[in-house]
């Protein structure tokens, strides 16, 4: 097995920041190592942890070009994140990563597990066929006057869509956010999700007629008194699970800036939901991680705030601590005879 089964089998492995370097480099290299500028394969290690390429000499570290660059939380920290984020049934929220690890603040929890986000969908992925059903969900709550979700206003409109299997069940799903429920916008969803000559289930909104002519197969259900989840019983059960997700596990706080990478990390649980290993899923979120270039801060933030707080004297920032200890002891017996 190339990953750990169990959360034992996980401390075992990385115990130490060394231990996390040399198994993110068998997972960007596994064949040995391969240089990224030239693509020449072999080279030599140094003294300062990079590699050198035999060809071309260019010095490399194992981080370089992927979301750990020049990272200065310790690389048990980001295992320990890593692993927090794949193997928990709901994912984990910043507040909570950030008292289970003792990293200093929120805001580096959250840019971790945002960074993390960012890596889940992978380029060329393949898109959604078959039969597949597709209706839009509003997440905020519901406004009155509004009629279906498709009128525009402060809440978010999500276009679902999901695969049906044989002979009963579903498969994959998709999840974006849509400007509007215009036939522009559904067409621009189903052409970045659904492939070509599948079969698209839909209610009776009209600008479906539109987006899905000369392309897909088109079934419109309109059954008058029937409810639209007895019609579209698999985007109803995926935007329940998606709003109690919201609610549960980020108590709701979830901003409309940041709303896509939380779709893109509900759909990855969803699609892997039938997992028997959990520690798969946390060596697929590495094996991500190390081929994505590498994400800024000021990239994931949408409008920067000033500085509110007067700036910290030098030396007193502090970095999350490495969670590479050294063995306790038993401190509880410390300071106790045996009675």
């Amino acid at each position: 097995m190339h990953y750990p089964r169990s959360v034992g089998e996980f401390h075992a492995w990385f115990p130490t920041d060394a231990d996390c370097l040399d198994y993110l480099a068998w997972v960007r290299w596994p064949a040995g190592f391969v240089c990224s500028v030239c693509g020449g394969a072999g080279g030599w290690g140094l003294s300062d942890g990079r590699v050198k390429c035999a060809a071309c000499g260019r010095r490399t570290s194992v981080t370089a070009g992927t979301i750990f660059d020049r990272t200065r939380t310790p690389l048990t920290v980001w295992f320990n994140a890593c692993w927090q984020f794949a193997t928990a049934k709901d994912g984990v929220s910043a507040l909570s990563l950030q008292r289970m690890l003792e990293i200093g603040s929120v805001q580096t929890a959250w840019a971790m597990l945002h960074r993390l986000r960012s890596v889940l969908v992978q380029p060329g992925r393949e898109r959604l066929n078959g039969i597949v059903e597709m209706d839009e969900t509003l997440l905020g709550g519901v406004r009155p006057g509004g009629k279906g979700g498709r009128t525009p206003g402060e809440e978010i409109l999500v276009g679902v869509g999901i695969e049906h299997r044989k002979p009963r069940g579903f498969g994959r799903c998709r999840l974006a956010v849509l400007p509007d429920a215009s036939t522009e916008s559904l067409g621009a969803f189903l052409a970045a999700y659904v492939e070509p000559g599948s079969t698209v289930v839909t209610d009776g909104w009209q600008p479906y007629r539109g987006a899905l002519a000369g392309t897909y197969e088109h079934e419109r259900y309109v059954a008058p008194g029937r409810l639209a989840h007895e019609l579209l019983p698999g985007v109803h059960r995926v935007a329940s699970l998606l709003d109690r997700w919201l609610l549960s596990t980020h108590q709701g706080a979830v901003g409309g800036d940041h709303i896509q990478p939380y779709l893109d990390e509900f759909s990855f649980r969803f699609n892997r939901r039938t997992s028997r290993s959990r520690g798969l899923l946390f060596y697929r979120v590495l094996e991500l991680a190390v081929v994505h270039e590498p994400v800024r801060y000021h990239e994931l933030i949408v409008e920067p705030s000033p500085r509110k707080r007067p700036p910290r004297p030098p030396g007193s920032w502090g970095h999350p601590p490495s969670l590479e200890r050294p063995p306790a002891a038993r401190p509880w017996r410390a300071g106790r005879q045996p009675g």
